[in-house]
């Protein structure tokens, strides 16, 4: 089995989860961080390079201030409780977005041990917080046309791989199969310009219930597959 360089996964179904359980959606958001760790270790065992997850949009902040704030709690949580095992494991953390309305404490935090982890080279674990796509693409343009206007680059040098490098995602292969799990068919904002040749793969298991056996399924399934990047092969 061919392992892929990069998987990314939109994690969804913790509230359905939580209800189909008569639970508090905060239930369902700590049963997803389970599920994180599983998938974390499983990519480990795979020898995945890199591993992406949609942690909380930008639109998250649209929810509840209660499951906003449960949500902050799960990432501090997180940060400090499996700090340890990440750097025991040779995982090097990288989180991508925004930092604005992010609370300072986990602003700091990250900081740290992204800064601790960043000669672990097992697993690059990529945590999109206060992320979305369009955000991403509007401040990489926002980048680019002032070092234009401060002479640092000219306009008309621009071009897919220069816009690239502007992305919160600079240096980082775009991913070879985009996973989104309670079978939701739409892709949420979520690294719009990095899939546009990215294999889908949508499962109706609910996140909190994902786990090796899912990620090794998926894995399987890019196997059979054969990406093109908009050519042809065997006059198909």
């Amino acid at each position: 089995m061919l392992v892929p360089r990069h998987i990314a996964i939109i994690m969804d179904g913790n509230n359905r989860w939580a209800k189909r359980k008569k639970l508090p959606a905060v239930s369902g958001h700590r049963a997803g961080v389970k599920a994180l760790r599983r998938v974390i270790d499983s990519a480990l065992e795979l020898g995945i390079e890199y591993l992406t997850l949609y942690a909380f949009s930008v639109d998250n902040w649209k929810r509840s201030p209660k499951e906003v704030d449960s949500l902050m709690n799960l990432m501090r949580k997180f940060l400090h409780k499996d700090e340890k095992q990440l750097k025991d494991k040779g995982v090097r953390l990288i989180v991508i977005g925004r930092k604005d309305r992010v609370p300072d404490d986990i602003l700091k935090k990250v900081d740290d041990l992204t800064a601790e982890t960043a000669d672990n080279h097992k697993l690059k674990l990529v945590i999109a917080f206060n992320y979305g796509a369009r955000s991403e693409i509007v401040d990489a343009a926002a980048k680019i046309i002032n070092d234009v206007l401060k002479g640092k680059l000219k306009a008309g040098d621009i071009d897919e791989e220069g816009f690239g490098s502007y992305l919160y995602t600079a240096g980082i292969p775009d991913p070879d199969m985009l996973i989104r799990t309670s079978g939701e068919m739409r892709l949420s904002n979520f690294l719009l310009w990095q899939i546009s040749y990215t294999e889908l793969w949508v499962t109706p298991v609910l996140w909190p219930d994902f786990g090796k056996k899912d990620l090794i399924a998926a894995v399987k399934e890019l196997n059979h597959r054969q990406r093109r990047y908009g050519g042809r092969k065997n006059g198909d």
